[in-house]
């Protein structure tokens, strides 16, 4: 596969990425513009030597039986400052490093980050969705921004994630009585599909399989 090109310089100050976010931010589809799926890549970036290094792990499973069909591990530099909401500008580069490596291109990306539950609406997932034109989910571990209502302690039970009026994401329970996660469209997919696509990925764990799988061959040593 060919390297993925980004439309913009990663080599930029913060005031600059936010200022490339907004400008991005309105290329973003959040209806669903899904071809035939019959395979998903899992996403997750660690960090070595105190931060200097990155590691990018991308793992390809098929849909929907998820067995792993590919794997890719990359170190590079880190040349981002760690700044919250522009972790994208930290960790992309590698992960499009690792995409370019893959033996052929997956139909959906499910990040371990923010899509548009994102201060900007501009998270990782959906900044890797748009550079790729790829179908993509954000699933984050954490909150970064909006309220929600108190959500039930059963596999499946949800609710909206509400900033500024607007549904941003989706408070998901994969786990009975386990914490939730934070669901999100990057690019190209309704946040119902999304919420749907991370629940039949969720077969044991808290976490979809193929981001937990990216999270084993990120953090491995």
């Amino acid at each position: 596969m060919s390297f993925f090109q980004a439309p913009h310089p990663w080599d930029v100050s913060p005031e600059e990425a936010i200022a490339i976010q907004e400008q991005l931010r309105h290329q973003v589809v959040r209806e669903d513009r899904l071809g035939p799926l019959s395979t998903i890549a899992g996403i997750d970036v660690g960090f070595e030597e105190d931060g200097t290094i990155t590691r990018a792990a991308v793992v390809v499973l098929s849909f929907p039986e998820q067995t792993v069909q590919d794997s890719v591990l990359v170190r590079r530099p880190t040349t981002f400052p760690y700044v919250p909401g522009l972790l994208s500008f930290r960790e992309a580069p590698a992960v499009l490093e690792a995409l370019s490596q893959l033996d052929a291109q997956p139909d959906l990306l499910l990040c371990d980050g923010q899509g548009i539950a994102h201060p900007r609406r501009f998270g990782i997932a959906s900044h890797l969705g748009l550079i790729c034109d790829i179908p993509s989910i954000g699933v984050a571990k954490s909150l970064l921004v909006g309220k929600h209502n108190p959500i039930g302690e059963i596999r499946g039970d949800r609710q909206l994630l509400i900033e500024a009026g607007e549904a941003i994401g989706f408070v998901l329970r994969t786990r009975s009585w386990v914490r939730p996660v934070y669901v999100s469209s990057g690019h190209r997919i309704s946040l119902e599909t999304a919420v749907d696509f991370v629940l039949r990925c969720t077969l044991k764990y808290r976490l979809p399989e193929p981001t937990r799988q990216a999270h084993r061959l990120a953090s491995k040593r």
